[in-house]
């Protein structure tokens, strides 16, 4: 998988991905949920040691905050240790982190960034913009920095003054601030890449020890954010959902992350476990590409969305733990359209489509898939079978992971693709339907939806922008190539003694520095 891919599905961006700081907690799960909280007259408590179960590969470990983090359990260590600008909210986009204010120019191009006060490095270095500045550079220079900070370039990055960091973009963007909350981790100025994987951050913990993918994490008193709770974090990797489950279902682990469906069914009978469940959390579309081949006609889109049963979909390939979805990215938005109605299941419709489109239904269309995600090659093979009902034959063809994301992405006619964030609609229509933009997946060229985009960015007042934004929700309904049957919900299985674990979806589930112990 290329390693913008793979940033942003971890991230969230736009991966993605949060709890906020003390003063914005909406970032965490303060609700008395059963999978979170206990009685409801505890306390929050301070102490402990939180033992959390990631999955990752050995052969992929990183330790570089803007390198591709392919683990999970990379991911979650270096966002306990570094801060971002920015981090999603639970009734907002974005909300401040290390930014603790922003502001634009009249013309929405120029961001001006103001750093909180009191943030400093774990050595206690206090951090400067020049340090913001020269993250976000090196970041923009990677491989995947064009896709994560798109419209601003290098030399649109600078310090005003001690404070304050200037992004200046090529177009007026409203929504700016959503970008900095995609890995734009902060280091020191000038640390050597080979002192990458040492570096002090500026999070709410602070590394004690690394090995082989696992890592120890105790508490920074001197977090700028407010008190954090636990005494430390232990990470630890492994290499498949079964173990990590069966390390908690056996007590050795306090959380099993980002688990699976089929690990909830094992535990939901278990008393001393606790399964918490984070709607919205991962997309996984069928594209269809719209520019050229079998499925440019918009009626032979229309026809395989008419043609799936999404009720039968959440039902058997996520086994319920997930919501139907109506062909629209981004659900987890405050913006998203919920008054467009609900596309359900029409045979008789979706077969005069075909008809009316001279759709070749005595060929055979291949659905290209991948198991790199639990569900991901069941849901092609169960909607494979619901076409054949319209009239459509497809093939279901399962690819090696590599294959797919070389071969296969952007350029097939059908295949699944997943997302591990879905809290934005700008997000997506940015990232994968502007006519121009790098990971198209579907080739969507629609000159309505560019225009509404870049209208909307360039509009000020939140009312008028949000309209814009409900027009290009019509459009993708209407004729985008994402086939969005459904949205599988994030799934952790934790411990009896955990409280207070974040439930946004995302980059926010791994902001822990509100979670605490009950014991």
């Amino acid at each position: 998988m290329g390693v913008t891919r793979r940033q942003l599905l971890w991230a969230g961006a736009g991966v993605g991905a949060a709890g906020a700081l003390a003063a914005c907690s909406s970032g965490t799960s303060g609700s008395k949920d059963a999978a979170t909280s206990g009685s409801a007259n505890e306390q929050p408590r301070a102490g402990g040691t939180l033992k959390v179960g990631a999955l990752g590969k050995a052969s992929a470990i990183t330790r570089d905050p803007h390198g591709s983090q392919a683990n999970e359990s990379d991911y979650l260590i270096i966002s306990l240790l570094y801060d971002t600008l920015a981090v999603p909210g639970a009734t907002a986009n974005t909300v401040p982190r290390l930014a603790t204010s922003w502001k634009p120019s009249e013309d929405l191009k120029t961001w001006r960034f103001t750093i909180a006060d009191g943030a400093t490095f774990h050595d206690g270095t206090p951090v400067t913009a020049d340090d913001v500045v020269w993250s976000l550079q090196r970041l923009r220079n990677t491989p995947a920095g064009r896709s994560r900070l798109p419209g601003i370039q290098p030399e649109g990055i600078r310090a005003e003054d001690a404070k304050t960091v200037v992004l200046v973009s090529d177009y007026p963007n409203a929504d700016l601030p959503l970008l900095t909350r995609l890995t734009t981790f902060v280091l020191k100025k000038d640390t050597k890449d080979d002192a990458i994987a040492g570096a002090p951050g500026t999070g709410p913990f602070k590394l004690d020890w690394y090995r082989d993918g696992n890592a120890r994490l105790v508490r920074n008193d001197t977090w700028y954010g407010g008190k954090v709770l636990l005494d430390a974090v232990e990470v630890r990797l492994f290499e498949s959902p079964q173990a990590m489950a069966n390390a908690l279902l056996a007590g050795q682990i306090d959380v099993a992350s980002n688990v699976g469906a089929v690990a909830a069914r094992t535990a939901e009978a278990r008393k001393d476990v606790r399964i918490l469940r984070r709607p919205n959390d991962m997309a996984m579309p069928i594209v269809m590409r719209t520019a050229d081949g079998p499925f440019a006609d918009p009626r032979v889109r229309e026809a395989l969305k008419l043609a799936v049963d999404r009720d039968a979909m959440v039902k058997q390939v996520l086994s319920g733990y997930g919501s139907v979805g109506n062909d629209i990215l981004g659900t987890g938005d405050p913006a998203f359209a919920k008054d467009i109605p609900q596309r359900t299941r029409d045979l008789a419709k979706a077969k005069q489509l075909l008809a009316d489109a001279g759709f070749d239904t005595s060929k055979t269309y291949d659905l290209i898939t991948t198991e790199d995600i639990s569900g991901l090659a069941e849901s092609a093979t169960l909607f494979a079978t619901q076409a054949r009902e319209a009239g459509v034959r497809i093939n279901v063809v399962k690819q090696d992971s590599k294959i797919f994301w070389d071969a296969t992405w952007l350029k097939a006619p059908l295949y699944t693709t997943y997302w591990g964030t879905n809290d934005s609609v700008v997000f997506f229509a940015s990232k994968t339907m502007l006519s121009d933009a790098g990971q198209n997946e579907a080739a969507f060229k629609d000159q309505a939806f560019d225009e509404a985009y870049r209208t909307a960015m360039a509009t000020a007042d939140a009312a008028g922008r949000g309209k814009l934004l409900h027009q290009l929700q019509e459009i993708e309904y209407a004729r985008s190539g994402y086939l969005l049957w459904g949205m599988a919900d994030g799934i952790d299985l934790v411990g009896a003694a955990v409280r207070d674990l974040p439930k946004l979806p995302g980059y926010g589930r791994v902001q822990l520095e509100k979670t605490w112990l009950a014991r």
